[in-house]
């Protein structure tokens, strides 16, 4: 690990910063390029090796990445926060705010139960890049069926999801903030936590934990929009909580030598979050999830042909 050098982790910085957000599995790219580059590339950034420094490295970059998302969602996590403090004071959860913190409460705990005990067995089986490439392709199939669900949805609702739709479009950023995360506060709490454990099959290397989360979401009744806000709400304390606990593994043997490399990726991790989450929360207002799953396919299909053939 010694040989990593500052051009490989400020690339690898910036691509976990975009993909951790964007529904393409930054678990996965993180695997895949390194292999298809080879090389030293291949050699230094393997996450799947016994004592992995690079991954102690991509979950440190996850700390910025969380960082970022604070950042443009502090409103959010201010009246998150109050709403959590207000339902311990007076006993209840009434409130939006309120019911949006224990929303995020509850689905965090089974993804959180999940990464502490299957982490290292996912990363050791499914930490390669040919089954890395599989999954991502697989993805693409979740992010499809993902739109299937909601077309279905727009077809059985009709007017009243088009309507809420446009309105939500036209709308200006902070009233439409306002109105997405009312909605999100309103889902019932079994639906957060089912939406919160979709997560867990992120802990394959190629599922996206974004892209599962908005699935699940849409199929819980959410836009597009609503459901990716609340996908990144969910993902701020998984990935401050997972990048918190891969730092000491970088302050010890681990991170010997790489400190500098560590801010210089986490640097890019955080400039490339931030413009991505800025990106996406635009995106989704009209658009959908469709050429995220066709670039999962084809980079997919594509980086497995290429590993096993080459």
């Amino acid at each position: 690990m010694s040989q990593l050098s500052y051009p490989e982790a400020i690339v690898m910085g910036a691509i976990q910063g975009i993909t951790e957000l964007f529904p393409i599995s930054s678990l996965g790219h993180s695997v895949i390029i390194p292999a298809l580059i080879g090389g030293t590339w291949a050699k230094d950034l393997n996450v799947s090796a016994p004592e992995s420094p690079y991954l102690a490295f991509i979950v440190g970059l996850h700390v910025a990445t969380a960082l970022a998302l604070l950042v443009f969602f502090w409103r959010d996590w201010v009246r998150i926060i109050g709403g959590f403090f207000s339902s311990i004071r007076y006993r209840r959860v009434q409130t939006g705010p309120e019911r949006l913190a224990w929303l995020i409460i509850l689905a965090t705990i089974p993804v959180g139960i999940a990464g502490l005990l299957l982490e290292h067995l996912f990363r050791t089986l499914l930490g390669q890049p040919e089954p890395a490439a599989i999954f991502l392709a697989i993805n693409g199939l979740i992010l499809f069926f993902g739109e299937w669900l909601r077309r279905r949805q727009v077809r059985r609702e009709g007017i009243v999801v088009a309507a809420a739709e446009s309105a939500e479009a036209n709308a200006d950023f902070d009233a439409s903030d306002t109105v997405a995360d009312a909605r999100v506060s309103r889902m019932k709490f079994g639906r957060g936590i089912a939406i919160g454990s979709s997560q867990i099959l992120a802990l394959a290397a190629g599922i996206s934990r974004s892209g599962v989360a908005m699935v699940s979401g849409m199929a819980a009744g959410l836009s597009h929009r609503e459901a990716a806000r609340f996908s990144f709400l969910l993902a701020t304390p998984v990935i401050l909580a997972a990048g918190v606990l891969k730092i000491p593994d970088l302050a010890g043997p681990l991170g010997a030598g790489i400190t500098g490399q560590v801010l210089a990726g986490s640097a890019a991790s955080f400039v490339a979050a931030l413009l991505s989450v800025g990106f996406l929360d635009r995106y989704f207002r009209t658009r959908t999830l469709t050429p995220f799953a066709i670039y999962c396919l084809i980079a997919g299909i594509g980086s497995f042909l290429i590993l096993t053939l080459r």
